[in-house]
Parts: C-alpha cells; structure tokens; sequence
C-alpha cells in the first residue's frame, strides 16, 4: 500500500455488500414482491387494453372532451392538435402505451402518496422520518433504479410501471404535506368551534383548501412519469420511450425524433388537463363543473328544447 494514496484500493466493500444484500432479498423474498406486481399488473393491462382496442378516433375524441370540459374549448383544441399530430406521425399504438403505463403510475402514487402526505402533515415525527427516505429517492440517479427492479420483478411494462412509481411518488407526498400545513389554522378552528370531527374538518376544509397544491404535486408526478418513460426503456418497457431508445441505438435520427415529438405532444396535453382540475373555483368563474364545457353546453341545448 502507498502511504501518500491510501485510497486507491477499496477499503469498505460497500458494492459487494450491497450486491449480497440484495441476492439475500432476492432468494428469500422474491415471492413478496411478486405479489406486489399484481395490482400493478391489472390496472395496466386495463388501461392498455382500452386505449389501445378502442378505436383511434373515439380516443381522440375522448380526450379532446376531457380537455374541454375542465380546461376550455383552447385546452380542447390544444389536446385535439397534439394527439392528432402523433397519430399522423405513426406513433399512436406507442403513445396509447405510454399514456397506460403514466395513467397507472399516477393512479398508484395519489392511493398512496396522498394519503402519506396527509399523515405526515399531521404527525411531525413521521414526517422527520419520511423526509430522508424522499430526499434519498429523488436524489438517486433514475438509472440506478433498474437493476433491483430488474433482479426483483423482473423485466416488462409492470415493471416499468414500479420504477415509475417509485421515481415519481415524493412529489406527490412533499406537496400534499405542504398542502394541508399551509391550511390557515383560524379555518380549521372555525370548524372545530363549530362541531366538526377531524374526519370532517379533513374532508370539508384542509382537503378542499389544499387541492390546488395537491394538484400540482400530482402534476409534477406526471412530469417525472413521463421523463422515467425513455429510462425505462431499457428494461424493455415498451411505447414512445422504446421508440427513442431504439433511435439511439440504430443511429436512426427519423424514429429518436417522432419518439421525443410524441413524448412532448402528449405531456402538453397531460400536463395541461393535470393543471385545469387543480384549478379553483374562482378560475372557473364560480361555476360548477357541470355547468361548462361539453356537458354545460349539453345541458343548455336540452334546456332550451
């Protein structure tokens, strides 16, 4: 050993542990984790069946009424040009896929991190413990994600689905926290003078004040879904994201782009549609959600008739 370079040999085997450690997870557990893949496994394959076995314009469709409805006949036509511009590119099949496996991500992180938030948001020493455990998983490169997802569930789609969700999830968790904390405390005293239960101040106060930041959260859960979609790739999670993997690798300039240009396309249209339903009453001219869009024009027609 070189006295002036102790460091150029390796001291603490901190790789070999962290490789036996997870072997041990492996051989021990592996049937744990498999069962955690299930609920994952049918709400993709629901979600994929539908948007893929539907037919392209009533997708279309769908999604342009959506638009409309929380966000405006301009989100509507925004959402209408960009899926329409990823159908002519060729890459609907991929971007229904992709859309599938964000849906689910999405899903799974509002079931659970929303409900983390809250707690956390209640109770600070739970929060002084989850705190780290979301600054270690938004600080871990994505790429060092697949290789326990792959040793612990294998590859494919579901799998993508897990690393997406795990990548995704803090967001989620740190805004709903800062959601319910920055509710201002006379409100909630007004309820509790009043004879609210916590359940019922929860419901009807903290929850309503704070969906606005709660929304957001969710929508930059969607945006690291999203940016997770090329990553995942390459754990043969297929859609867009594979379509830009397979560029790079053929050096095909053609296929990388239509991949990154349905990618954009349909995290406008996400992006957009994510931010109108955290938008606020007063947004929406203190009208409720039936009286515009679509189903508000609907009515007026059958009103008038």
């Amino acid at each position: 050993m070189d006295p002036l370079n102790p460091f150029d040999q390796e001291w603490v085997p901190v790789g070999t542990w962290a490789e036996l450690a997870l072997q041990w997870v492996v051989d021990n557990f592996r049937f744990i984790f498999q069962a955690v893949k299930v609920p994952f496994d049918i709400v993709l394959t629901a979600l994929e069946e539908a948007l893929t076995g539907a037919p392209d314009l009533l997708i279309l469709a769908i999604i342009v009424l959506i638009a409309w409805q929380v966000g405006g006949r301009r989100l509507g036509l925004i959402a209408g040009g960009c899926m329409l511009a990823i159908g002519l590119m060729g890459a609907w099949v991929e971007s229904m896929t992709t859309l599938a496996i964000v849906l689910t991500c999405v899903v799974f992180c509002s079931l659970i991190g929303i409900p983390l938030g809250i707690v956390a948001a209640k109770h600070d020493r739970f929060w002084a413990v989850l705190r780290p455990l979301l600054d270690l998983m938004q600080t871990i490169p994505s790429f060092v994600y697949l290789v326990p997802i792959v040793m612990l569930f294998s590859i494919g789609n579901v799998s993508g689905v897990i690393v997406t969700f795990i990548y995704a999830l803090p967001p989620v968790v740190r805004l709903t926290n800062l959601g319910i904390r920055q509710v201002r405390p006379d409100m909630v005293e007004a309820a509790r003078a009043f004879g609210a239960s916590h359940r019922q101040t929860l419901y009807k106060v903290e929850l309503p004040l704070a969906m606005p930041t709660i929304m957001a959260g969710v929508n930059q859960t969607i945006m690291m879904a999203l940016s997770m979609v090329v990553v995942s790739s390459m754990i043969s999670v297929t859609g867009l994201g594979q379509m830009v993997l397979r560029g790079i690798g053929r050096l095909d300039m053609g296929l990388a782009t239509v991949g990154g240009l349905g990618i954009v396309f349909l995290a406008i249209v996400i992006d957009r549609i994510s931010q109108s339903f955290g938008a606020s009453a007063r947004d929406r001219g203190h009208k409720k959600w039936y009286e515009t869009g679509p189903v508000g024009a609907l009515r007026s027609l059958l009103a008038t008739r």
